[in-house]
């Protein structure tokens, strides 16, 4: 674990215990559940388009960016999937984002933390979410399987999040999707690159997702080419005052005259 990521997880580890100390999570009766992994391989575009306002790597990106206005265009524009980040600290988003998404849109619902406790699955159930994200470099291989197990017990899905070959020991496979991020946690760094060198080292049977630095539909296509199937893009689109509209730009972009 990186000395960045390691001092995420310690603040969120003291975050999650205060919480559970004083709260319930919420609970969502008769919750529908919707499978992002089918999703993704049943859909043209395989687009999990993200709501961020801020990111520790580059600062604001769109602070004052409202759920309400951006998840109903993202679902017009033709997204498979959503990915709300909820981190407060690093990321300007909140639970609360999750649980207004849900009521705007009928396409699966991504909860994006710092996943580290059951306590936050259940958070995730209770506002709406349709699938978790844990992120390997963050925890043991113990610790992913006892939280996918658990995520499955609470009719959630779980992408696993990988950064390097490295990582692939803590792959494990009952889980429903696996995203290459192309982000080196250590210097920020995106190399769109990495996902096509560790295509090849993925189980044929898992869903795979390609995730930071896509900037095109030619690079998305390629990637789909490799194998992979999900292409979860968040600042690309949110650097745009209208994200929805930038996602409709993407997957249709304009022909150029010669």
């Amino acid at each position: 674990m990186t000395d960045i990521l390691r001092h995420i997880v310690d603040n969120k580890r003291r975050e999650v215990e205060a919480m559970a100390r004083h709260t319930v999570p919420a609970t969502a009766p008769d919750r529908t559940h919707r499978s992002m992994s089918r999703a993704l391989t049943q859909s043209p575009t395989g687009i999990i388009a993200e709501f961020k306002r801020r990111s520790p790597s580059k600062g604001d990106i769109h602070p004052m960016a409202m759920v309400s206005e951006v998840i109903p265009s993202y679902t017009r524009a033709g997204a498979s999937a959503c990915s709300i980040l909820t981190d407060t600290p690093y990321f300007g988003g909140a639970l609360t984002d999750l649980a207004v998404a849900r009521t705007l849109t009928d396409i699966p619902l991504l909860r994006k933390d710092f996943i580290i406790s059951e306590f936050q699955i259940a958070e995730a159930a209770g506002h709406g979410a349709d699938a978790i994200l844990l992120i390997a470099a963050a925890l043991s291989l113990d610790e992913i399987t006892r939280l996918t197990d658990y995520a499955h017990s609470m009719n959630l899905e779980v992408l696993i999040e990988l950064h390097s070959a490295e990582e692939m020991a803590r792959f494990y496979p009952a889980v429903d999707m696996v995203g290459i991020n192309n982000r080196n946690l250590s210097t920020f760094h995106t190399d769109p690159g990495l996902s096509l060198t560790l295509a090849r080292m993925l189980p044929d049977n898992v869903v795979k997702i390609a995730e930071s630095g896509l900037t095109s539909i030619d690079e998305v296509n390629r990637l789909r080419d490799a194998g992979y199937r999900g292409f979860l893009i968040g600042e690309t689109f949110m650097r745009h005052t209208d994200p929805g509209r930038a996602l409709s730009d993407f997957l249709n972009p304009p022909h150029t005259n010669l």
